[in-house]
């Protein structure tokens, strides 16, 4: 049996990114992405619907994303869902969905055009990490370069 979890997202980060180091050294990151949809409602007037995103990215992707995404840039985030569960401070179980990145690629550069970084350090795919999990077991798998910033063109 085949299964599939894959979230593509393009749009804006809702806040600066929130750079955080587990207790066994691995950085991680937490960030929002807010992304729009147009439509016609029944009326035949025109809608504007925003979606907020939760976002999760680990390891070096999330050392470069807190480096140099800021709120109200545009991104693509790719990544997997995944859902956590735990226990609020009242006692209550809590439950979020988010996005765990698994790459990502600035969109919208500083002169009003589009930055594609995915070629930059890495091939050519997109800034990209083999996330570790919350526990610090061992990545899945390394296949790409570490990416160093002076490597990052801009």
């Amino acid at each position: 049996m085949m299964s599939l979890n894959r979230a593509q997202l393009i749009g804006n980060l809702t806040r600066d990114p929130e750079l955080r180091t587990t207790p066994s050294g691995q950085s991680v990151v937490n960030f929002g992405v807010a992304t729009n949809r147009a439509f016609t409602d029944r009326e035949g007037k025109k809608q504007e619907q925003t979606e907020f995103h939760n976002v999760v990215a680990w390891g070096k992707l999330a050392d470069i994303i807190s480096q140099y995404l800021t709120k109200g840039r545009k991104v693509f985030v790719e990544g997997r869902l995944q859902t956590r569960e735990w226990e609020g401070q009242d006692g209550s179980k809590r439950r979020t969905t988010e996005i765990v990145a698994e790459s990502m690629i600035m969109l919208g550069g500083a002169g009003g055009g589009s930055t594609n970084l995915s070629a930059a350090a890495a091939g050519s795919t997109p800034f990209s990490s083999s996330p570790t999990e919350p526990t610090g077991a061992a990545p899945v798998s390394e296949h790409i370069e570490e990416i160093q910033v002076e490597d990052i063109p801009f």
